[in-house]
C-alpha cells in the first residue's frame, strides 16, 4: 500500500511552454479517472496514473490523506473498472493478457479490496478441482445492497461458455450458491430492482434470443428473437421499480429509441419513452439512488450527455449548467441519499475536471484534473459539420482546427474511427487535440457503417470493408480541402484498429487525395481474421459480419496489394495486442518491404490495442508527429 498526503498535481516536474505544448501533455495517461463515491458518501475512490503506473486510491471526504491500495504497471494486468460493493469493500476488475496453446486473449478476474484490511487484496473466487476456468471471472449480475457480504455473479464453472448464476460470498473464496443453472446460448443475465433474476439473453449461431422469468408462473419463456445484422437489434436496458416494466432500446422511425415493455401482458406491448428524430439513443439508463426507478438515459447528442425523464433531476442538471455555463457537466457518482455527488466538467477546449458536490451545503470542491498539463492551455474547439458523399448521402463529421498558439499548417488529417460500428462525438478529445496543437486541421467522419444513425446506416459496414465506407473518407478529404485553407496535396489519413485498416486500404486505392497513411493496430488481412475466428465462439458472427467469400476477402485486404502502394506508410502495433494480432502489421510491412515501398514499422513491446502503457502512448504520438512532419 502506498500513502500520499494530498491530491496534488503529480506531473509538476514537466514545464509547459504555451508556445509549444509538449508531447507529454497528451501522451501521459490521464491523471485521474473513474472517480466514485462510497454509498454513504463519506469516502471517494479513483484510478490515478503516475509515471507509467496505475493506482486505485481511496480517501475520506474532508481529509487530505489518500491510500493507494492497488497498483499495476498495466502490463501484468490492467484495472478495467471498479465498483463499491459497500462502504468497506471495493471490487476491482483486473484484465490479464493470456497466451495459451497458441491462442492470445484476455482473462478477467475480480479482486476484493477490504478497506479495513487494505493489504489483503485477493481474488473473489478460488476455483475448485475439476471446475472449468472461466475466461471472464468479473461478471457481476447484481450488487445486493441488503446483503453487503454477497453479490450475484455469472460464471461458467461447469460448462464452458454457458454461465450459471451464483450467489457469491465476498468473505470466502469458495463459498457460493447456485441460483440459476445456465442455459444453452445464454451469455448474459439481468435482475430486476428487487434483485431477482428475470432475464437471460444470448445467441444461437447468429440468432439473438431472450428468456423471461415470469414471476407469476415462476417459469422461463422465450419472448423475442432476431437474426443479427438482418433485423434491427432489441437491447434490454433494465427494469423499472415495477417488476413488470422492462426498458429496452429498439427501432423507431429509423432510429433506435427507448421503450418500456409491459411484461404483465401476454403480447408484451411497448410504450415509447424517448426518441431522437436524428440519432440513435445509445446510452444506459439512469436510476435514482432513492426511488430505485429509472429517471433518465445517457444520450451522446444531448446537451450534457443525459436526458432526464424526472423533472426534479432535470432541474438539478439545469442548476449545474447555470453554475458552470458552456460546459459538459456530468454527474458521475452519487451517494445513496443523493446529497453528495461527483461532478465531471469539461468543454471542447478544456479537459475534464472532477469536483465533489454537496447539495445541502450548496458547494463544489475541486478534486482532480484529468489532463493537468492541458489546463488553461490554448486548445481547439471541435465543430460538427455535414458533407455529401459522392452518391449524395449526407454524412456528419467533426473538424478540429489548429490551436491558436501555433502557426496553422495547410496540411490536414482524416482520422477514421475504429469499430467500424461505433461513432465519433463532440467534446474534448486528447487525440485530435494533439494534432491540432501541431498545426494540423483534423476531420473525423462518421462514415456509413458508423453507429448512431439508424439500423440501415450501420449495416452499410456488413461485408463492405473497402467499399462505399472507404469512399466516404476520400470524400471527407475533398470536402475539407474545398471549405478550409488546406492544400489538397497535403492530406494524410491516420487511424487505429478499423481506422488503421482504412488507412492501409487508402494507401492501396486512394493515393488521390491522400499523400501518406499511418496505421496503429490496423487490420490488413480479412481472410486471417475469419480464419482465426474458428477457434472462438463468435466464429459465425465474424463470418457473417465480414463474409466468407475468400476471393472477396482477398480483394478487400490491403496486404495483398502492397505493390500498388505509392505513398509513404507508417505502421505501429503492440506485440501483445489481443484484439488485432500483430501479424497484420508485420505481414503488411514485409509485403511493402518486398516491393521496396517507403514504409516504417514500429513494434511496441508489451503493447496492447488501446495504448494503455504510457511509454507506448508517448512513443506512438512521437512517431506520428515525426512521420507527418516529414511527409506533410
Amino acid at each position: 500500500m502506498h500513502r500520499f498526503f494530498a491530491l496534488l498535481l503529480l506531473v509538476t516536474g514537466l514545464s509547459v511552454n504555451t508556445q509549444s505544448l509538449p508531447v507529454e501533455a497528451f501522451g501521459l495517461l490521464p491523471q485521474s479517472e473513474q472517480v466514485k463515491l462510497s454509498p454513504s458518501g463519506n469516502s471517494l475512490a479513483f484510478i490515478l496514473h503516475h509515471e507509467g503506473k496505475s493506482y486505485l486510491g481511496v480517501k475520506a471526504v474532508g481529509k487530505q490523506e489518500v491510500d493507494y491500495l492497488v497498483s499495476t504497471d498495466n502490463q501484468k494486468f490492467k484495472m478495467d473498472w471498479y465498483t463499491w460493493a459497500n462502504d468497506d469493500t471495493l471490487l476491482v476488475s483486473a484484465n490479464y493478457p493470456i497466451d495459451r496453446r497458441g491462442m492470445k486473449y484476455s482473462e478477467s478476474r475480480l479482486l476484493k479490496v477490504d478497506l479495513n484490511e487494505p493489504s489483503d487484496i485477493r481474488s473473489v473466487l478460488k476455483l475448485r478441482e475439476r471446475e472449468h476456468r472461466p475466461q471472464f471471472q468479473d461478471t457481476i449480475v447484481d450488487i445486493l445492497p441488503d446483503e453487503p457480504d454477497y453479490i450475484l455473479m455469472a460464471l461458467d464453472l461447469k460448462v464452458a461458455n454457458q454461465p450459471d448464476v451464483y450467489k457469491v460470498n465476498l468473505n470466502s473464496r469458495l463459498k457460493r450458491k447456485l441460483i440459476q443453472k445456465g442455459r444453452s446460448g445464454i451469455h448474459s443475465w439481468l435482475t430486476d430492482q428487487q434483485h431477482r433474476l428475470r432475464l437471460g439473453y444470448g445467441i444461437d449461431d447468429t440468432k439473438v434470443f431472450f428468456l423471461l422469468f415470469d414471476i407469476d408462473t415462476e417459469k422461463w419463456r422465450r419472448i423475442w428473437e432476431y437474426e443479427l445484422f438482418d433485423n434491427p437489434d432489441i437491447t434490454p436496458l433494465g427494469f423499472g421499480v415495477n417488476p413488470n416494466t422492462l426498458y429496452i432500446r429498439s427501432l423507431h422511425n429509423g432510429r433506435y429509441a427507448i421503450f418500456t415493455v409491459d411484461l404483465a401482458k401476454a403480447d408484451l406491448p411497448r410504450e415509447l419513452v424517448y426518441a431522437d428524430d436524428n440519432y440513435d439513443v445509445e446510452g444506459a439508463l439512469i436510476y435514482s439512488k432513492i426511488s430505485k426507478d429509472v429517471i433518465g438515459v445517457h444520450h451522446g447528442e444531448a446537451a450534457n450527455g443525459k436526458v432526464f425523464f424526472d423533472e426534479k433531476y432535470a432541474r438539478f442538471q439545469q442548476a449545474l449548467n447555470k453554475a458552470i455555463p458552456d460546459a459538459y457537466n456530468n454527474i458521475m457518482s452519487l451517494s445513496a441519499d443523493e446529497n453528495r455527488y461527483i461532478l465531471y466538467t469539461s468543454n471542447p477546449t478544456s479537459p475534464g475536471t472532477y469536483y465533489l458536490g454537496d447539495r445541502r451545503a450548496k458547494g463544489l470542491d475541486y478534486i482532480l484534473d484529468e489532463y493537468p498539463l492541458l489546463v488553461e492551455q490554448p486548445l481547439s474547439d471541435k465543430q460538427k459539420v455535414v458533407f455529401k458523399a459522392r452518391d449524395g448521402l449526407e454524412l456528419e463529421a467533426y473538424v478540429t482546427l489548429p490551436s491558436s498558439n501555433v502557426k496553422a499548417k495547410q496540411s490536414a488529417l482524416v482520422i477514421p474511427h475504429g469499430g467500424p460500428m461505433v461513432r465519433n462525438y463532440g467534446g474534448f478529445d486528447w487525440f485530435s487535440q494533439f494534432f491540432a496543437s501541431r498545426g494540423y486541421t483534423v476531420i473525423e467522419p462518421n462514415f456509413r457503417g458508423s453507429s448512431g444513425y439508424g439500423f440501415e446506416f450501420e449495416m452499410a459496414s456488413i461485408q463492405q470493408w473497402g467499399g462505399a465506407m472507404q469512399h466516404d473518407l476520400a470524400d471527407a478529404a475533398f470536402w475539407l480541402a474545398e471549405h478550409y485553407p488546406i492544400d489538397k496535396d497535403k492530406i494524410c489519413i491516420l487511424g487505429a484498429s478499423y481506422g488503421g485498416y482504412a488507412a492501409m486500404q487508402a494507401a492501396v486505392t486512394q493515393q488521390q487525395p491522400f499523400k501518406c497513411a499511418a496505421s496503429f493496430a490496423g487490420v490488413s488481412d480479412l481472410e486471417h481474421i475469419v480464419r482465426k475466428a474458428r477457434r472462438f465462439t463468435n466464429y459465425k458472427v465474424v463470418k457473417k459480419q465480414l463474409g466468407d467469400d475468400s476471393d472477396k476477402l482477398e480483394q478487400q485486404s490491403p496486404v495483398n496489394f502492397a505493390k500498388q502502394v505509392n505513398i509513404p506508410m507508417l505502421l505501429i502495433h503492440g506485440d501483445k495486442d489481443r484484439v488485432v494480432d500483430v501479424y497484420h502489421s508485420r505481414e503488411m510491412f514485409d509485403e511493402l518491404s518486398d516491393y521496396d515501398k517507403e514504409v516504417e514499422y514500429i513494434e511496441l513491446e508489451n503493447g496492447n490495442h488501446y495504448l494503455e502503457i504510457e511509454q507506448n502512448r508517448m512513443a506512438t504520438l512521437k512517431a506520428f508527429e515525426a512521420f507527418l512532419s516529414k511527409h506533410l
